[in-house]
């Protein structure tokens, strides 16, 4: 309804802005407006691999993931719809010493916080996906907890249960301005109305930093093509998700049989969302060299959606200190699907009790103005 007052409102309808209207909910806080210009799932959510990993350098991205991937497995339950998570694992490759060293470190870390992952050798990480091709591979490491669900479910899911729990979606409205004042944020003007408020919360993935601009913010992030393909169902070949940093690629076989595989190429920031030639001819040249068997699959669809990326390839969390009221879950950099839960979950917190929860405290918005990266060093 235009011209009413909400307690929040939210611009961005994928699995990030879904979740935290939904959580909001939870922590009973009803009177919430979603909105997204296209519709729900039309950006990154849609276009995404949707694996969920808690194979992390850092102990804030490890905490994140487990947190996620604890909540996912009752989300089916809690939100009454199948979001399809399998729990299939995850085999991590590793082609040098250097590299084996440094998982080494993680799997402390990992373990630690109650990851089981362990180092496996070529022959056992053959075992684990026998169609691997293991000339030159050092080790790998696994993870049987981590998982793969259905992106379109999973946000459809959330939205469905935050509209039934009191929140408004309201999907093709287009934000045109923020308005605010002396004391932050003011209200949220579309091509369709003026909606009151004091709390936005940025979940616009690749558009966020012009959602930023309207509030008179300069956010660090800016959009970046990365392209995927699926392909034919096949037999039952392997369970876990397959990721080569030295080949930038990670491929799985999904619930139904096909086969969802990324490739990291250069990529100029922008807006450009389409997928080519080039990208098809080297996800094959990678892909068969690791995974043989997959050169005789036929391709049904390639696309490409964008990663939002910042400085340290980590998120932006929390109220912006420049402007109260105004809140971002943004900038994820390829990680947002695996980690939403928690992200959503700790936003809706952060928002309902007034402080930023301690474990995303170190993702404000300026870290990047101060010089305090927040690195990572898995990232694909």
């Amino acid at each position: 309804m235009p011209g009413k007052t909400y307690d929040a409102v939210i611009v961005g309808a994928g699995v990030i802005g879904t979740a935290v209207g939904y959580y909001l909910t939870k922590r009973g806080i009803r009177d919430v407006l979603i909105l997204d210009k296209g519709y729900v799932s039309c950006g990154a959510t849609g276009r995404c691999g949707a694996g969920v990993r808690q194979q992390w350098g850092l102990e804030m991205n490890c905490r994140l993931a487990k947190m996620s991937v604890d909540m996912f497995a009752g989300l089916s339950d809690e939100l009454g719809e199948d979001i399809e998570f399998e729990q299939s694992g995850y085999l991590v490759l590793a082609y040098d010493d250097d590299t084996v060293e440094l998982y080494r470190k993680n799997l402390k870390l990992q373990n630690s916080l109650g990851i089981p992952a362990r180092l496996v050798t070529p022959a056992e990480a053959r075992e684990i996906v026998p169609v691997l091709n293991i000339e030159g591979l050092v080790a790998a490491t696994h993870c049987q907890t981590d998982g793969h669900a259905n992106p379109f479910k999973t946000n459809f899911a959330y939205a469905h249960a935050a509209v039934r729990e009191g929140c408004e979606l309201h999907t093709f409205e287009t934000v045109t301005a923020i308005e605010t004042d002396v004391k932050g944020v003011r209200a949220v003007a579309t091509d369709k109305g003026r909606y009151e408020t004091r709390t936005v919360v940025n979940c616009a993935g690749g558009h966020a930093a012009e959602v930023g601009k309207l509030a008179g913010l300069k956010l660090d992030c800016f959009p970046e093509r990365h392209q995927i393909l699926v392909t034919e169902p096949y037999e039952r070949l392997f369970d876990p998700m397959v990721i080569s940093f030295v080949h930038h690629l990670y491929c799985q076989q999904v619930v139904h049989g096909a086969f969802i595989m990324g490739l990291g190429m250069p990529e100029a920031p922008g807006f450009n969302d389409d997928s080519g030639w080039e990208f098809i001819e080297a996800m094959a040249r990678a892909v068969t060299s690791l995974l043989p068997i997959l050169a005789g699959v036929r391709v049904i669809r390639q696309w490409a959606g964008l990663y939002t990326k910042t400085p340290d390839a980590q998120p932006i969390l929390g109220e912006h200190p420049d402007l109260p009221g105004f809140y971002n879950a943004v900038g994820f950099s390829g990680h947002g699907f695996m980690i939403a839960p928690a992200t959503a979950s700790l936003t809706a917190e952060a928002i309902a009790c007034g402080c930023t929860p301690e474990l995303i405290a170190p993702l404000d918005a300026k870290r990047f103005e101060r010089g305090d990266l927040v690195l990572e060093p898995n990232v694909v």
